[in-house]
């Protein structure tokens, strides 16, 4: 019997929309919809130290298709974790915040200063990627003591951290509250392929966010309510998502082979992953493409 096709949101709108237009079940789509970052019970907002978006994939995602910045999910399909699917790709606002009354003003001013990151997850490579413009890597000090996405904006809320890297609902939430963006770190999210999915649902799947990516082009007011989904509830009282914008953005154009290389040149070239780890399969082997069939 052929398992259903396992769909979670990951920090962005589409799955939200497309679930609620009912597009994935237009698409023909026999899905089940899982909610992976629970606001309710505070599931996984908290996960810290040097777990990154690159150690869920060697511990193995629990859906079909779900995102992470291109980087990692580069290094995790050469290292057979995933993979990576090469048909469209998403570019998201991102920033470095500090608080309002920081004395930090300029890029320059962040030498030295600990910027609460996600180990090997998109803020650590966007950071190093916008500050390096300013400063050597010895004067890039990242933190990856506040974990991910969540758990370091709460960080710097609650004072215990001078800086923070952010994207998604964190992004908009510290704008609404006053903290300032000093650098923005705009980065590019790639989607990995888990398991062994017919292509023909991966290919149903990508159609239906591609319908919802149009309706918050249109009218992102009506569903920018959805982050409140995956944040913590302590802060829901204050959210106002009213004010935030779309977030995340799909680009339905290739992953290209050039792309593939040039991203795995770059990290290595910074050391961000040790030596010999970084995945040996070729671009043919890391990919899922359903376009170069």
């Amino acid at each position: 019997m052929k398992e259903k096709f396992i769909v979670a949101p990951h920090f962005r709108l589409h799955e939200w929309v497309a679930q609620e237009k009912g597009y994935f079940a237009a698409e023909g789509l026999d899905y089940e919809f899982r909610e992976t970052m629970d606001s309710k019970a505070s599931q996984g907002h908290h996960i810290g130290d040097k777990t990154g978006a690159y150690q869920t994939f060697e511990k193995g995602r629990a859906c079909n298709v779900s995102g992470a910045c291109h980087w990692t999910v580069n290094v995790a399909a050469a290292n057979g974790h995933a993979k990576l699917y090469a048909d469209c790709y998403s570019v998201s606002p991102a920033g470095v915040f500090v608080p309002e009354n920081s004395k930090i003003r300029t890029p320059e001013d962040l030498k030295g200063v600990p910027i609460s990151v996600g180990f090997q997850s998109g803020s650590h490579y966007s950071t190093i990627q916008a500050l390096e413009q300013y400063m050597g890597m010895s004067d890039i000090s990242l933190s990856f003591n506040d974990g991910l996405l969540f758990a370091r904006m709460e960080a710097l809320i609650d004072g215990k951290t001078p800086a923070c890297a952010a994207f998604s609902g964190p992004y908009y939430f510290l704008e609404q509250l006053g903290y300032r963006k000093i650098i923005d770190t705009t980065f590019m999210i790639a989607s990995s392929v888990t398991g062994e999915p017919d292509p023909a649902d991966v290919v149903k799947f990508f159609r239906a966010l591609r319908r919802a990516q149009s309706d918050i082009d249109l009218r992102p007011d009506l569903y920018t309510h959805y982050y409140k989904n995956e944040f913590p509830q302590r802060f829901h009282d204050v959210m106002d998502t009213r004010r935030w914008g779309p977030g995340e953005r799909l680009v339905f154009e290739p992953y290209s082979k050039e792309i593939f290389a040039d991203t795995r040149a770059w990290i290595a070239e910074r050391e961000i992953f040790a030596k010999g780890t970084m995945g040996s399969d070729t671009y043919e082997d890391a990919i899922f493409s359903v376009a170069a069939e």
